[in-house]
């Protein structure tokens, strides 16, 4: 059996800080209420001109490619999981390609919102598991701060910019992606979402004058879907493939919730030194969250280590990874 393992990561973090004490500044917050409530210190923002997600992806590919000593032309697919593309077309994934000098593979993105990772990596496994190609690269992350409504004290500190990048190869030793669950439920649509810039609502001074080109939340619903969907997911994956919490090397959740993450870890009754949480530094950087922890945590990582992934984002998307770290 051929299993789709990740072979190298690279990734792009932008060097402008927003911290808490900035935030306050711009609206009425502090860094106790934000600490408190989602444990968010300070975001990284991507700045400049015409700067896009791409430019990070970008970055976290040729660093990715860098690392494993894999030239472009032998990159075949190229996946960009994001939720904040450069235009509306084409896809970020095809700036990345030309921008990276990939020029003998397809290149499509991915909308899953703060679940692109998982859903990229189970799309991509299954290239690879055809047999048909032999390195696919998966990249992932957002520019949220091109969303983020900095006039909103609810959902402006949640934010922050980042992008990871994994290599994925075939390899017949039970290595790699194990197993994946993937769910999607469309009674969070109302409770999470952007209402301007598709087709539904094209930008006009209307739209603008209401502030629709901005991610919308309400709170509460979303916090209680997802604590529950990414705990359960966790769960179940890890029932599904006989793994006690001592079989579990690592637990990476996405970041967007201090509360969320502790709430899933707690349901695999894993300690906490087995919980990779990076939120405080970043916030929630959407799809990119879970690729940068593999990227911070990569040196920690041994052959054969059991990793569960989780995520959960606007949809409702949910779901979890298991993988064998390959390397």
């Amino acid at each position: 059996m051929v299993y789709a393992a990740i072979t190298g990561i690279g990734a792009s973090i932008p060097k402008d800080v927003l911290t808490n004490e900035e935030l306050s500044k711009i609206v009425d917050t502090n860094d106790e209420w934000i600490m408190t409530r989602v444990g968010i210190k300070e975001r990284h923002i991507l700045k400049g001109e015409g700067k896009g997600v791409s430019v990070m992806g970008t970055e976290a590919v040729n660093e990715l490619l860098e690392k494993t000593n894999v030239k472009p032309e032998d990159i075949e697919v190229v996946i960009f999981a994001t939720t904040t593309p450069d235009y509306g077309f084409p896809a970020a994934a095809v700036l990345v390609a030309e921008a990276c000098g990939i020029k003998n593979a397809f290149a499509f993105d991915i909308q899953a919102a703060c679940s692109g990772f998982i859903y990229a990596l189970e799309v991509a496994s299954n290239f690879i598991r055809s047999g048909r190609y032999k390195k696919v690269i998966v990249v992932a992350g957002d520019k949220m701060s091109s969303i983020t409504n900095y006039k909103d004290r609810t959902t402006c500190p949640l934010f922050g910019d980042a992008v990871g990048a994994v290599l994925l190869e075939p390899t017949e030793e039970k290595l790699g992606i194990v197993d994946t669950i993937l769910h999607t439920d469309g009674v969070g649509i109302p409770h999470l979402n952007m209402k301007g810039g598709g087709s539904a609502y094209p930008a006009s001074a209307e739209t603008i004058a209401n502030d629709m080109h901005y991610v919308y939340q309400e709170g509460q619903p979303v916090f209680k879907h997802a604590v529950t969907k990414m705990a359960d997911v966790s769960a179940e994956i890890a029932e599904r493939n006989q793994l006690s919490k001592d079989d579990i090397d690592w637990f990476i959740p996405h970041q967007a919730n201090i509360r969320i993450i502790e709430a899933a870890a707690k349901r695999l009754s894993l300690p906490a030194e087995k919980v990779i949480i990076n939120i405080e530094n970043y916030g929630n950087t959407s799809a990119g969250t879970i690729p940068v922890c593999l990227y911070e945590y990569e040196k920690k990582f041994k052959k054969g280590d059991n990793i569960i992934l989780a995520a959960f984002g606007a949809g409702f998307t949910w779901g979890s990874v298991y993988l064998k770290w390959a390397y």
